[in-house]
């Protein structure tokens, strides 16, 4: 094989890889511009949830308690930093275990983290975050919900949850946390650039009968839908 050939044979290969990847950039931002309609259950709509982003992760905050559902039960209180018990909100998304650990910010990205979670290469975690009051803007949009939609809510995120052999939420011991007021738990799933923990979020919308975009890897996906 000679050394013309060698060079084609890279440049081709090569090529390939920047036409996917320009192919990717604009599906994720054409796509998400068609819409999934929220799906009106005739019920009262008297439970907030919020969605928020930190501009890298997505997620879905609920109330820590209602007569539907204790968070506190699942995720403790014992298992974050502050061990405070006053928290009324929680927040939960779901994320490459080492994009969500290594990568708290755009600016912490590593090239070897980015690698590994587009392509399957890593396990997958839930970040919980409590929150004692939550503030709507940019970053978050409050949405008012049913109690059947809630419940699907709840069911589609713990079942993201991986379990222990007595069924309870496995908490990943690491010092990587965000704050005082968050832990990460072990979960189910492959983290891909095809399935990003924005499209997670942008999912939990759809089983909650909400508002959202049809497919997503970006946080910008789904806000669009809630100016």
């Amino acid at each position: 094989m000679t050394v013309k050939i060698i060079v084609l044979y890279i440049l081709k290969v090569l090529g390939i890889i920047v036409g996917i990847v320009i192919i990717y950039v604009l599906l994720g931002l054409l796509i998400p511009f068609i819409s999934v309609s929220a799906k009106d259950d005739g019920e009262k709509k008297d439970i907030p949830i919020y969605i928020y982003t930190n501009g890298v992760h997505t997620d879905i905050v609920m109330p820590v308690k209602n007569d539907l559902q204790d968070w506190s039960l699942k995720i403790p209180f014992a298992n974050l930093k502050s061990k405070k018990t006053d928290y009324n909100y929680i927040g939960i998304g779901w994320g490459d275990k080492g994009f969500y650990l290594d990568t708290p910010t755009w600016a912490d990205l590593k090239f070897s983290t980015a690698v590994k979670a587009a392509f399957w290469l890593s396990d997958s975690a839930m970040h919980c975050t409590y929150y004692t009051t939550m503030k709507e803007g940019d970053d978050c949009k409050m949405i008012m919900i049913s109690r059947s939609q809630y419940t699907r809510l709840v069911k589609f995120v713990e079942d993201k949850f991986d379990r222990d052999q007595n069924g309870n939420f496995m908490v990943i011991p690491t010092n990587a946390v965000y704050g005082d007021n968050d832990a990460f738990y072990d979960a189910r799933g492959t983290y891909s650039f095809l399935y990003t923990c924005n499209t997670w979020t942008n999912d939990a919308l759809k089983a909650a009968g909400q508002k959202a975009a049809l497919w997503t890897p970006s946080d910008f996906g789904i806000f669009q839908h809630y100016k």
